[in-house]
């Protein structure tokens, strides 16, 4: 988990980068920026506070990975921070190179180096770097003698970062620790930033983890049991609901443990570590036996595990418990449902 409370700002490089489809060119500035100390905290909340999300990412490279770009400049920063200006210089272009698509917009480049950050409660100093692409209005009230004159103005909007991504000085053989903000966007072009800029992948950590497990739980229940098994939508809704109760209430994920808690019977079983298998291959993706489980993953990707029961265009039937106070029947009116409850609210 990320802490950036005491952190501060030693040194920051902005320089304009345009479009290069549209030829605009990178504009650098001179030398790095003087901040005083209020200027300074305005930025630094900025930046920072964004970032809340326990997701981090590692650069990589196909070939090898001191042939990144951005891993190798923001390495000689973190050998010698008095080379911030210089190497912010060669990032601007390097993101300008990416800035190919047409609807990729110009914007404010910030390098900057940060001192106390916290991740996961090791001290560590971080290289932040962001992009601001679009400007807000605002008005702006000036007094001239006994009149009041109101004026607007182009401007960034500092409760709104566009882009931006914090390299901390951790695992620099492996890629460093990454955590990427994007808030703008989410079209095809919009992950030049992730994908063409940085070219990070995400961290093999108990985040990553317990996000594709669950992921991968979701999808064997909604698309491959239906076709294997005869299962009901309330039998469906429940091992779903069991899914999510075992990844709140534990603190750790053991493949047996979870199969004979959530899936239980044998055949269902046999298929899931089938499926899993599949999907493993088709994908490269690696599910270990068992791993720590993250909170905040589970937090985030059990709002995805909606057990709902649609009835036609009439009802829908919200399931958070138990399958057994549901019954299922027909008569000569039609299909229908018999729930059992205690007390009505």
């Amino acid at each position: 988990m990320i802490h950036n409370e005491d952190a501060v700002i030693t040194a920051a490089a902005l320089h304009k980068v345009g479009n290069k489809y549209e030829d605009e060119g990178c504009r650098f500035s001179q030398h790095e920026l003087f901040l005083d100390d209020n200027l300074s905290q305005i930025l630094a909340n900025f930046f920072l506070s964004p970032f809340k999300s326990e997701e981090y990412y590692q650069f990589s490279h196909d070939t090898d990975l001191s042939m990144n770009e951005v891993y190798a400049y923001v390495g000689r920063i973190f050998d010698d921070p008095n080379h911030l200006y210089e190497e912010s210089c060669h990032i601007a272009k390097h993101l300008y190179e990416k800035s190919e698509h047409p609807n990729i917009k110009p914007g404010d480049f910030y390098t900057v180096y940060f001192e106390n950050c916290y991740l996961d409660g090791e001290s560590v100093d971080a290289v932040g770097i962001f992009k601001s692409e679009n400007k807000d209005t605002f008005l702006r009230v000036k007094q001239d003698d006994d009149d009041f004159v109101l004026e607007s103005e182009q401007g960034v909007n500092i409760k709104k970062l566009d882009k931006g991504c914090l390299i901390f000085d951790q695992e620099r053989e492996r890629g460093f620790t990454v955590a990427v903000v994007d808030n703008t966007n989410r079209s095809t072009e919009a992950q030049y930033w992730v994908d063409d800029f940085l070219h990070v992948t995400p961290k093999q950590d108990e985040y990553f983890h317990t996000q594709n497990i669950m992921a991968l739980t979701k999808s064997f229940v909604l698309n491959e049991l239906p076709e294997e098994f005869e299962l009901s939508k309330a039998e469906q809704a429940s091992i779903l609901n069991d899914s999510v109760t075992f990844f709140k209430e534990k603190e750790s994920f053991t493949i047996d443990e979870f199969n004979q808690e959530v899936m239980q019977q044998p055949e269902i079983i046999e298929r899931f570590q089938s499926y899993k298998q599949q999907f493993s291959n088709d994908n490269n993706i690696e599910f270990p036996e068992e791993f720590d489980i993250s909170e905040s993953a589970v937090k985030k990707q059990s709002k995805g595990f909606k057990s709902v029961i649609k009835l036609d265009k009439n009802f829908h039937i919200y399931i958070h418990g138990s399958q057994n106070l549901l019954e299922q029947g027909e008569d000569e009116k039609g299909k229908f449902y018999k729930i059992y409850y205690k007390e009505e609210s």
